[in-house]
């Protein structure tokens, strides 16, 4: 027998994924080297690139503000948008003529067309040439060096149609901020504006682009936040744990965005001994109504000594106060102070004991003609007892952002820690745990929320922020209204 006949057969797949493993590498490697389009849209130089992504979507880099990601698409590129610079000869006609800008979004409509139709063509070209490269470097035939090109063409033109066929234009509507916390609002506006504008994925790109524009030109002044007096701003916070720097973080979001309350729900101590009171000093400064209710961490003394203070307000067993003129909230305190080792916890039982309490209160409040449009207790448990007797229930316990439609139509929110787990976080080993709050856009007609915001910042060190629109499926544009949660039959 030959001996040639004794050498190992390749596995059968072994060409094809070496040719696809070649493809992909020179194709990344050729928009690397040349897949970007330099294009002015407005007047601001950006640059478009394709770049490979599992997740696709759109990204706009606004150095040195922060970035802005859009979930437009579902395919293995994603669009990268990067604001350059201002183009001090286009800004200075806008600001000689501002007759001018009365046209400006549909100038930057037109520029950003033909910016993705060229660097659509670019890409082709360095994909193309890429794999090409690569592929003569790897096999030495210029045959198979062709096939690798034509390989990488479809898949790109693939990826395109994929895109494509998922493009959601209302992308917008659920935007994600990543950078510094103070540009956001500016850029997104308010969100009655959000739901009823935002629907053409281009026209709400040349509007954020023409925000930013804005952003530069008042350079370290940002154009103030504008509310809208059709909506309350809530801000709901939890788990602080003792952590100093959560009460500048809630003064300055409570400015930012002209907050007409603060809700708490609970773990403000660690272990809610009387030495620890003078960490709530701060509260009455915050520039808002501040509404708590004790969680496991928070002891009587606390809740007596928060009783005293200014601008509070201490809710529990069902207690409710009105705030901002019309938007009653309720709520009740842990039954459980698990700090107290003399006493067993009694866990899931005693929250749910605590949370039919609240249900009744509820029930009752609704009887006597004034029902609550918020219902608040610290352990999801017990606050989902509340489903069906009021249209938005919020809790913490947790350290976990959390929201779900119960079965009764009650809307659940459970927030993370604002603390970031408290200054106890740091002495575990890994990163320090993010810091989290929620700011609650609800319609000061019918108290309804018709969007939130996640705030989430880069642990203790507060070193980069992220903010992420969300709205309610029945607040999106031509969908129909909520329905009222319904009370079980009794």
């Amino acid at each position: 027998m030959a001996r040639a006949d004794l050498a190992p057969l390749p596995h059968p797949w072994a060409r094809p994924l070496g040719l696809l493993l070649v493809v992909l590498l020179g194709a990344w490697l050729g928009l690397l080297a040349a897949g970007d389009v330099r294009t002015p849209v407005g007047p601001v130089d950006t640059t478009m690139t394709l770049r490979p992504s599992l997740t696709g979507g759109t990204k706009i880099n606004v150095s040195p503000l922060g970035a802005l990601e859009l979930d437009s698409h579902t395919a293995p590129v994603r669009l990268d948008v990067d604001i350059d610079q201002l183009d001090p000869e286009r800004s200075a006609a806008l600001v000689n003529h501002p007759e001018r800008i009365s046209g400006l979004q549909e100038e930057i409509t037109r520029d950003v067309e033909s910016g993705t139709l060229a660097l659509a063509l670019r890409s082709g070209c360095a994909v193309l040439a890429g794999a090409t490269a690569l592929g003569l470097a790897v096999y030495r035939s210029p045959r198979r060096a062709l096939a690798a090109g034509g390989l990488a063409l479809a898949l790109l033109t693939a990826s395109g149609g994929a895109a494509y066929a998922t493009w959601n234009p209302k992308s917008v509507l659920e935007p994600k901020f990543s950078g510094l916390l103070s540009s956001a609002p500016s850029v997104v506006g308010d969100a009655r504006s959000i739901v009823t504008e935002f629907d053409v994925y281009q026209q709400e790109l040349a509007r954020l682009v023409t925000n930013v524009t804005k952003l530069y030109d008042a350079a370290s002044t940002l154009p103030a936040y504008q509310p809208s007096p059709s909506t309350y701003r809530v801000l709901h916070v939890s788990d602080i744990h003792l952590n100093p720097a959560s009460w500048r973080i809630i003064g300055s979001l409570v400015e930012q965005y002209d907050i007409d309350a603060i809700i708490d729900s609970g773990d403000t101590m660690d272990h809610g001994s009387s030495a620890e009171n003078v960490f709530l000093d701060p509260i009455p400064d915050l520039g808002a109504p501040y509404i708590w209710v004790r969680g496991n961490h928070d002891s009587a003394a606390t809740q007596a000594y928060l009783s005293r203070l200014k601008n509070v307000h201490v809710l529990d067993n069902g207690s409710a106060v009105t705030v901002a003129g019309g938007l009653r909230v309720a709520g009740t305190g842990d039954p459980q102070f698990t700090p107290d080792r003399s006493v067993a916890a009694q866990g899931d039982p005693a929250e749910r004991v605590a949370g039919a309490r609240l249900a009744a209160s509820l029930r009752g409040q609704k009887a006597a003609g004034t029902p609550a449009d918020i219902a608040v207790a610290h352990n999801p448990v017990a606050a989902a007892q509340t489903d069906g007797e009021v249209p938005l229930a919020l809790a913490g316990h947790t350290h976990s952002r959390k929201t779900e439609i119960l079965p009764r139509g009650t809307r659940l929110m459970v927030e993370g820690s604002t603390g970031g787990g408290g200054l106890r976080a740091v002495e575990g080993e890994g990163e320090p745990e993010k810091i989290r709050a929620s700011l609650l856009y609800l319609d000061r007609d019918t108290r309804r929320l018709q969007a939130w915001d996640e705030i989430t910042l880069g642990g203790l060190g507060l070193t980069t922020a992220e903010v992420s629109r969300h709205l309610p499926e029945t607040n999106r544009p031509g969908a129909t209204p909520a329905p009222t949660p319904s009370a079980p039959s009794r």
